[in-house]
């Protein structure tokens, strides 16, 4: 990924990357000229679910103009994200599952029983997964990979209408660019699970743990947004092989001009020749 980049004619930072991983949090990408823009990455999300071959492993990558995005520490985060097309600030990350979900039905003309949350499959999702299923939604459930959970959120024929839940907060960063670029909406709020999550936390100046944050509060500016699908999901197919390279699936997305596309390419593998 880093040669990747490195071929784009930016002078780009990286301010969301992956703690020990190829792409940290300062590094500089590009090719040191053109516009200075933020990176945020993850090459991949959900490496246990890809190990396993299991749905929704994705490489993401988004970018924002300079100083475009909230640079988190790699916490938890309370989120709630729904797609586009509904009333302004019709969810809230404070409010009880019914009412959110009550209030999405209204919006939609649906019953609360037609509508799909999508959560992590996770112990302290219990109290949520059981309030969800009280008020007569739907649920669906994944291993890993919030950042697809939300973004299906956003999309059509994904069949998901909501997602619901903690994870962590450099992938939130990642979903609420996501979100921008089609219109959706989002908010979390930052969960400190010790006092060396709150000192890290203070160290990217976050003092206020309490805060929620909408998608203008994470995420603003001229947005790109990028996914290829790693493994096959409910957003994006995996990669295949076709005897002579591979087919990959992915999909951009712009905030400047509102627009989605797919894009599926084809890679063929470099012939050898004999003497």
């Amino acid at each position: 990924m880093r040669q990747a980049i490195g071929g784009l004619a930016i002078d780009g930072t990286v301010v969301i990357g992956e703690p020990g991983g190829m792409l940290t949090r300062g590094e500089r990408v590009g090719v040191g000229s053109g516009p200075a823009v933020d990176v945020a990455l993850l090459a991949l999300e959900g490496p246990t679910i890809v190990a396993k071959g299991e749905p929704n492993g994705l490489s993401l990558i988004a970018m924002a103009e300079n100083g475009g995005f909230l640079p988190v520490p790699n916490i938890y985060m309370k989120k709630i994200a729904v797609g586009p097309g509904l009333p302004v600030g019709i969810v809230d990350v404070d409010a009880p599952p019914a009412a959110n979900l009550a209030a999405v039905a209204k919006a939609k003309g649906v019953a609360v029983g037609d509508l799909v949350v999508c959560t992590l499959d996770r112990p302290r999702h219990q109290d949520l997964i059981a309030a969800i299923r009280e008020a007569g939604a739907r649920i669906l459930l994944i291993a890993d990979g919030d950042v697809s959970a939300a973004i299906a959120a956003a999309l059509p024929k994904t069949g998901v209408d909501l997602y619901l839940g903690i994870g962590k907060a450099p992938q939130g960063v990642l979903a609420a660019a996501a979100l921008a670029c089609v219109g959706g909406q989002m908010q979390g709020r930052l969960v400190a699970q010790s006092e060396s999550e709150r000192t890290q936390a203070a160290a990217y100046g976050i003092t206020k743990l309490e805060r929620k944050y909408s998608i203008a509060d994470v995420a603003w500016g001229d947005l790109t947004f990028a996914a290829t699908g790693v493994t096959d999901g409910h957003t994006l197919a995996g990669v295949r092989s076709d005897g002579g390279g591979e087919i990959t699936h992915s999909l951009v997305l712009r905030s400047s001009t509102g627009t989605l596309r797919y894009i599926e390419a084809h890679r063929k593998f470099a012939k050898t020749r004999s003497g």
